[in-house]
């Protein structure tokens, strides 16, 4: 049987400021368990210029979340954004022998996205996968256990500049 709601953890790392927020779902919607802020350090335009600050300013942020919701936290969804941050669209294709759609076949299809070429002073931050193709069958969004001999993957990779 599965849980009726589950914790999730938002941090928006911004210039100024880190902003954590502790959200509890389930199906009548979302509950706020709490949040916390803290002045951002070590940013600059949405750049880490000092990563111990920075990490700093997240932690404090998280813990004050923590004390509010009265819960820990392991897992958070991070925002960023900034002029570093970039995003491009690709495409995967991988054959599949006549056979259902599974789990390995999906990471294969993606990884088969993620190979292109990207500049040295960018790394992939996130896949985003858009839909998947089943033998020319579109519009799909999770392929497993379907049949097929083909599958494709449209993706928006997100990079963002190494520094």
């Amino acid at each position: 049987m599965r849980p009726t709601s589950r914790q999730v953890v938002g941090l928006d790392i911004g210039t100024t400021k880190i902003c954590a927020v502790v959200a509890e779902t389930s199906p009548e919607g979302l509950r706020i368990l709490g949040f916390g802020t803290h002045p951002s350090k070590g940013l600059r335009k949405g750049v880490v210029v000092n990563i111990e600050a920075t990490v700093q300013s997240i932690r404090k942020a998280v813990e004050e979340a923590e004390i509010m919701a009265d819960r820990e936290i392991r897992q958070v969804y991070a925002g960023i954004a900034g002029g570093h941050i970039q995003g491009f669209n690709s495409h995967g294709v991988i054959p599949l022998r006549d056979r259902e759609v599974r789990q390995a076949d999906v990471r294969r299809v993606l990884d088969a996205a993620r190979a292109v070429a990207i500049p040295m002073d960018r790394e992939v931050i996130h896949i985003l996968p858009q839909e998947y193709i089943v033998d020319d069958q579109d519009g799909i969004r999770d392929p497993l256990g379907m049949s097929g001999v083909r599958l494709e993957a449209r993706v928006h990779i997100v990079t963002g500049a190494v520094t």
